[in-house]
């Protein structure tokens, strides 16, 4: 136990960036300006922003794990779990309705919900959806997909998402 700390707080310390470990402490001139272009006002980098990622993907495997015990069928978690991108339309109506929908999409209160629901009231199809909703949520994290904010689909609470402006 004390070795995995050890190992967590090393990992942290150099911090992560883009999922690439940085080879020193003090970041490059190059690796600044890099940053000050891919991170919006309000959004983590770093170490923050790795162990943020690394979240999203323990929610993943736990989320598939439990529904391995619970679950009712790969066909349905297939067919749900692409399902919260459905909000993508809502930018249709502008970037503020937008990052609206696709946070409510995105955020943990929805499944956490379901899958109090699901275990309250012995209804095993909402612990499934919650557990799949779960892990949508959690490898959009993993990837760098986070949050939106109203002033654009790229600006995240995990820094910018999709190319630089190269300008």
């Amino acid at each position: 136990m004390a070795v995995a700390g050890a190992v967590m707080a090393k990992a942290l310390s150099f911090g992560l960036v883009g999922g690439r470990r940085l080879a020193r402490l003090a970041p490059s001139p190059e690796l600044s300006h890099r940053a000050s272009r891919t991170l919006s006002p309000g959004s983590v980098g770093g170490g923050v922003r790795g162990l943020l990622r690394l979240e999203g993907l323990a929610v993943l495997a736990l989320s598939v794990a439990a529904y391995t015990q619970f679950g009712a069928g790969w066909a349905f978690f297939a067919w749900l779990f692409l399902l919260p991108d459905l909000s993508f339309l809502a930018y249709l109506a502008g970037p503020r309705v937008g990052a609206a929908a696709y946070n409510a999409a995105h955020s943990y209160a929805g499944p956490l919900a379901l899958l109090a629901l699901g275990v309250l009231a012995a209804m095993p199809l909402a612990l499934a959806a919650g557990l799949v909703w779960c892990a949508h949520i959690g490898l959009d994290r993993a990837l760098g997909y986070g949050l939106k904010y109203a002033t654009g689909f790229g600006n995240t609470h995990l820094g910018r998402v999709g190319r630089a402006d190269p300008w």
